[in-house]
């Protein structure tokens, strides 16, 4: 939120666009946004990374425009491909990972089938 702030004081109006490489960022722009009087969402688009349930809700407010998902749930699955190979076991030389772009329009939809 500090950082929005201070752009928001050097910048102001000057200001079309907040990419925030997490889904809290976001949010803490979107209430510094508020704070100066212009509608996030709207006066100035904003994307984030995460795809958590707050992006979903931001979303659904209609202050956020997009959460590019980074699933926290490949953490257990590369975890176990790391004791493969510390056991000298195959494993395959590509694993595709589950995430997606999430935009306003399907949020009510996807949001209660999140698992974050």
């Amino acid at each position: 939120k500090e950082v929005m702030e201070a752009f928001l004081q050097g910048y102001g109006d000057d200001i079309d666009a907040v990419y925030a490489h997490n889904d809290d960022m976001a949010i803490g722009a979107i209430k510094a946004i508020e704070d100066y009087g212009l509608k996030p969402g709207h006066d100035i688009k904003i994307v984030s990374i995460d795809g958590a349930r707050i992006a979903f809700e931001a979303m659904l407010a209609g202050k956020l425009n997009a959460t590019i998902e980074c699933n926290p749930l490949l953490g257990p699955g590369f975890f176990d491909l790391a004791l493969k190979v510390v056991n000298n076991e195959e494993v395959p030389k590509w694993i595709k990972s589950d995430e997606d772009i999430f935009l306003p329009h399907e949020a009510a939809e996807i949001m209660p089938v999140r698992e974050y």
